[in-house]
Order: structure tokens, then sequence, then C-alpha cells
């Protein structure tokens, strides 16, 4: 069965030659030029994966992913202005899985889709003979699933995506253990793709808002200033800046 990508961007000639490019890779492609088109759209059908332009008429990527969010933890990669360091900024605090510099190549697009989606597939695959209770991951208040993909915390469901879900089991594998950023780079995504550090922090951040919304006192993960993040669930409260 072929990936369905929904590609979002107010460009045609980028339209045209990413669709094209992406369909000789064998994924189903659907275009829009604008994000209210696009948002309609996700009534119709589902979608294996988002790229979604920031800059696009009758509402904005940041707001379509905000909307996707809110239904789906489907991976979403963002396209960002070259120079416009606060887009990326934008996506990955909104729960973007990635984001790519425009302009861009054609083979750097392509990295990025795989490596997500190869993220989207590792979480999803069934652990050999086991079921979902013994492929969890339970520390203290925290219930990890990779084989169901799902989160909770004090009994309560998290909804993360793809890779805040592959960066948070990289921290719960080895509690109390300092993980690197590069170290949860590499747990996240798995391949030569280069991100440099801001992501993983941006990342760590909406982990971060999103345990705090169901438990105010949140402060599991822990920074190492200069050095990386370790999960302490034994942690107390604190004012630690976002």
């Amino acid at each position: 069965m072929s990936v369905k990508v929904m590609l979002v961007d107010d460009d045609e000639n980028i339209l045209t030659s990413v669709s094209i490019l992406l369909e000789s890779e064998g994924f189903e492609v659907t275009t829009h030029t604008d994000g209210m088109s696009a948002l309609l759209a996700l009534d119709r059908q589902p979608f294996d994966l988002f790229v979604l332009d920031i800059k696009v008429p009758r509402m904005e990527g940041t707001e379509l992913l905000r909307r996707i969010r809110a239904k789906f933890t489907t991976p979403v990669i963002f396209l960002t202005s070259k120079d416009d360091e606060s887009d990326e900024v934008a996506g990955l605090s909104l729960g973007a899985d990635d984001y790519i510099k425009k302009p861009f190549s054609q083979n750097l697009l392509i990295q990025r889709i795989r490596a997500v989606l190869r993220r989207t597939e590792a979480t999803a695959r069934p652990a050999v003979k086991k079921t979902a209770e013994e492929n969890a991951y339970v520390r203290g208040d925290l219930t990890l699933n990779p084989l169901e993909h799902s989160c909770r915390w004090k009994n309560k469901s998290v909804s993360v995506t793809v890779t805040e879900f592959m960066i948070l089991e990289a921290l719960v594998k080895n509690p109390g253990h300092v993980k690197t950023r590069d170290a949860l780079m590499d747990a996240a995504y798995n391949d030569d793709v280069y991100v440099d550090d801001r992501t993983v922090d941006s990342h760590i951040k909406r982990l971060r808002k999103k345990f705090r919304v169901v438990d105010s006192g949140f402060n599991a993960i822990q920074t190492l200033y200069g050095i990386g993040y370790k999960w302490d669930e034994n942690a107390s409260p604190s004012d630690e800046p976002e």
C-alpha cells in the first residue's frame, strides 16, 4: 500500500516538482495551495505524512499544524524560509517532526521523508512474542507503550508525535542516565540526516508542556546544562526555565 502524502505550498513550481518527485518514489501525493482547502481534505481521507509550507494563504501552515495535532499524531515536516529562524521555532514548538529550509535539494527532502517514516514504522512495529503490557516502559507515574504508541502520565493520556515518542523512549530506557543531545538525535533520527541542537531542545520543551497540561508539577525531564537531559521521575517540581 502506497504512503499517502499531503503537500501544501502556494508555489506552483514546488508543488509540481515535488509531487512528481514523490510519485516517482512510489508515494501517493495530494497537493493544496492554501491551508483551508488542505484542512477540509483531512475529513475526506487519511494521510500518512504532511509536508507543509508555513507561508500559505487562507490559513498559515502553523495554524494548519495546530488543527492537525488536535486530531492526529501523523508526522509533519515543515518547509521554512531560509533566513527566518522563527519559522523553525514555531514549527517545532507546535509539534512538527522535522523542518527543511528553502531552497532545498530534492535528495534532502526524500531523505527527511524516509527518515520520519522509518521512525513512524519503528514505533508501530510489534515486539516479537510480547504483549502490549510486556512491551511497555513503566517509570513511576509514566507508562510508555511502543507497541501502541501510547503515553500516559498519572493514568492520563499524553499525545506525542513520532519524534517526541522516540526521544522520550530514549530517556526512559535508562532513567537517571544522562543522554547528550547527540545521543537523543541519534535515537530519534537514526540516519545521516543532520539536525542541530536546537531541534532536540525544541522537542524537549514541547514534551514538558504536554506533560504539564495533565500535571502542572511535572519535572521528570531534567536538564544538565551543557550536557543533555535525563529522566528522573523523583525530581521535585521546579521553576526551571523553558
